[in-house]
């Protein structure tokens, strides 16, 4: 589900891909409406976000069906048509469709997200059933997450993901963690990467409300495998940036570190919007034993009013050895992005090795 740099996403849901849609359920359902469709769900097209597109294409879906026997006639085409659109953006039509039709035949409807998932995602949609019935929705996807098909385990972490990007907060797992244990458990040595990011992602978002929680959990898991470690060491990124000392513990990395600072320069020091700094760090082990290093480094942005906000980039994981040196550089374009705009001023750049403070150099922006 991707498009060029240089194109808005939203355009992956343009008028060419409705009238595809449109389309091929014509040719599923002769009594599907083409031409109702299309005036519903190119009206205004142009204003709509992405997610306001999908959700135009299932109402044109509803409007288009108006000759058709109800929701259990429009399900049987939208899953017939489900192989034949490919995995982009149009895949969110048919869940999005089923979370807004079809929460009155719960199971049935469930089982239709299960199948949807499989080309493209159903994360959506399911949150709409638990967001109505919590223990229902859960108890099925507890199921889902023991299924052989990595598309439909990941459906039942992402899912119940408490801050899924995109969607509405799922105010009663961000509250209540442990509603989705039972997921998460079945999920934590999973073979799929798709399916490991995905426990990660669960995990990280629990993280800003329930700290201690994850910790416990992830304690409980252990990291011995490896598959597990890779989630729990994932799961702990912004508790690991924010420098906690059991994260750290957890992995490995302990907070008192016995290293010198041979250089930490950030260049050039005066850049223009668009522009690249380069970060040139040398450090040195000076301890009896090997060492862990979580290398990150921090930036203080400076906002509209002057005041800054700081935000935490990994550089570089390393086990050092005694009286070992290493020497690196990253190169980090400043440039705006959606969710964040750059302003002239002083940009103070921090390193931070194993959640402590260890040198410290600048940039200034000039637009």
């Amino acid at each position: 589900m991707t498009t060029s740099t240089n194109t808005p996403l939203k355009q992956s849901m343009g008028a060419q891909q409705l009238r595809t849609l449109s389309a091929t359920l014509a040719a599923i359902a002769p009594a599907f409406d083409e031409t109702a469709f299309l005036a519903t769900a190119l009206d205004g097209l142009e204003q709509l976000s992405l997610m306001q597109r999908v959700r135009r294409a299932s109402e044109a879906i509803a409007a288009a069906s108006l000759a058709m026997d109800g929701y259990e006639a429009v399900l049987p085409m939208l899953m017939e048509a489900a192989p034949r659109l490919g995995n982009g953006f149009v895949s969110l039509v048919a869940p999005d469709y089923v979370s807004q039709h079809g929460r009155h035949a719960f199971e049935r409807s469930m089982d239709a997200l299960k199948f949807f998932t499989r080309y493209g995602t159903s994360e959506f949609a399911v949150r709409d059933f638990l967001r109505d019935e919590p223990q229902r929705a859960l108890d099925i996807m507890q199921g889902w997450s023991r299924d052989t098909d990595a598309a439909v385990r990941r459906l039942a972490s992402e899912g119940s993901r408490p801050r899924l990007p995109w969607s509405f907060r799922l105010r009663m797992i961000e509250q209540s963690p442990e509603l989705a244990a039972p997921i998460l458990d079945n999920l934590r040595a999973d073979t799929s990467l798709y399916v490991r990011k995905s426990v990660a992602n669960h995990l990280n978002d629990v993280t800003k409300t329930h700290p201690a929680w994850v910790l416990e959990r992830a304690a409980l898991w252990g990291v011995e495998d490896a598959n597990t470690r890779w989630i729990v060491r994932h799961a702990l990124r912004t508790l690991l940036k924010q420098g906690n000392q059991q994260a750290l513990s957890m992995l490995g990395a302990e907070t008192a570190t016995a290293i010198v600072v041979g250089k930490f320069e950030v260049t050039p020091g005066q850049i223009n919007l668009g522009d690249s700094v380069i970060l040139a760090c040398q450090l040195s082990s000076t301890a009896a034993e090997p060492q862990k290093l979580l290398i990150h480094h921090r930036i203080s942005y400076v906002r509209q009013n002057q005041s800054t906000t700081a935000k935490v980039f990994k550089l570089k994981e390393v086990t050092l050895e005694p009286g070992q040196h290493i020497a690196f550089e990253r190169r980090q374009q400043i440039r705006d992005f959606t969710t964040r705009t750059h302003y002239a001023g002083h940009h103070q750049v921090e390193l931070i090795v194993n959640g402590q403070l260890v040198a410290q150099s600048f940039f200034d922006l000039v637009r």
